[in-house]
């Protein structure tokens, strides 16, 4: 697959939002080591070629680290969250514990194994690498989880653009968040 983050780029542009000078590959590094992640390969070429800021956009030169950790952790803590206060619990995960605690302490010890996301804007999200292909940007609340676009480009189309045709089905599956956005049960992770 091709990608062009020349295009994101200018699709963001047109869209009114304001874009950066590019991230170094030193500040690319830099900032995976910090937090523990490595960058999609697509993502890391739009950051290279520009960085959005501005409303909701993770502004990877100048947040705060405990505004970029908080951003890292909020698709796990939804989970979490669900866990306390909504009944989430997947049958793969085996009998629930009584014991509010000890059910957290299971849960976070499978979501330990589910694929990063990285905060794209607001709730928007891309998967961390190691990923194969075109990153999917998925819209993650609590476990309310829906697929905003196929890829970068898509995604802003759909979000700042015209294109209010919802995504197709046609892209990359992220294990256990996009079985969440396509609808499973507890019942089915």
């Amino acid at each position: 697959m091709t990608f062009d983050a020349d295009d994101v780029v200018a699709a963001l542009s047109d869209a009114g939002v304001r874009v950066d000078r590019p991230l170094t590959e030193a500040d690319v590094k830099r900032i995976e080591k910090k937090y523990g992640f490595t960058f999609g390969e697509f993502h890391r070429a739009l950051l290279r070629t520009g960085l959005p800021v501005g409303d909701a956009w993770i502004n990877w030169r100048h947040a705060t680290p405990a505004m970029v950790r908080q951003r890292l952790d909020a698709p796990v803590e939804g989970v979490v969250f669900d866990v306390h206060n909504n009944g989430f619990w997947p049958a793969s995960w085996g009998p629930r514990p009584r014991d509010p605690k000890a059910a957290e302490t299971v849960a976070r010890e499978y979501l330990a194994d589910v694929q990063v996301l990285i905060p794209l804007y607001g709730h928007r999200y891309v998967p961390a690498s190691p990923f194969t292909g075109s990153e999917p940007v998925l819209s993650v609340h609590q476990t309310d989880v829906i697929h905003y676009g196929g890829d970068l480009l898509d995604y802003i189309s759909r979000e700042f653009g015209r294109n209010e045709q919802p995504p197709t089905a046609d892209h990359a599956h992220i294990p256990f968040w996009s079985d969440l956005a396509l609808g499973a049960e507890n019942e089915d992770l």
